[in-house]
């Protein structure tokens, strides 16, 4: 595990939020020359720890306005169909989300859609890929907070 310092931490705070912002801006918000906060970020990207640099994007503009949470559970907990469910969910382009949980729900996925309607097309695939035991949603009526920005 690498080890981050303060300017490591400062360094990502500054780039979840923004990753646009030129190396220039980046180190002269943490007091760091050009170079020094390049060689900081590339060594973090080296290390696995920048994973990647993506643009956000509204779902409601893209026609994705509704999220819906999705508990699922099976009777089934063989390797063989946890591969299949997770290749299923991988496929599926409105799972933004999928994670296997403890407690009395096996997994809940995270789905991206444009409508009701479009989530019962969804569901539909869904339970056409992989055997359920059951399948519950919950549709998201207002998002608090939504971010990408771990805690650094």
């Amino acid at each position: 595990m690498e080890t981050l310092d303060q300017l490591d931490r400062a360094l990502l705070r500054i780039v979840q939020k923004d990753a646009n912002l030129s190396v220039e801006e980046v180190g002269a918000a943490v007091g760091l020359s050009r170079n020094a906060c390049w060689r900081r970020l590339r060594r973090m990207e080296e290390a696995g720890i920048i994973t990647g640099r993506v643009v956000l994007v509204d779902p409601d503009a893209i026609g994705c306005g509704l999220c819906v949470l999705v508990s699922v559970r099976t009777d089934r907990h063989d390797a063989k169909w946890a591969g299949e469910f997770a290749a299923a969910v991988r496929n599926m382009p409105e799972v933004v989300g999928a994670y296997r949980t403890s407690g009395d729900i096996d997994y809940i996925l995270r789905v991206r859609v444009e409508d009701v309607k479009s989530y019962d097309a969804f569901y539909q695939r869904l339970i056409e890929k992989v055997e359920l035991k059951d399948v519950s949603a919950r549709f998201v009526m207002e998002e608090i907070k939504e971010t990408t920005a771990l805690p650094v």
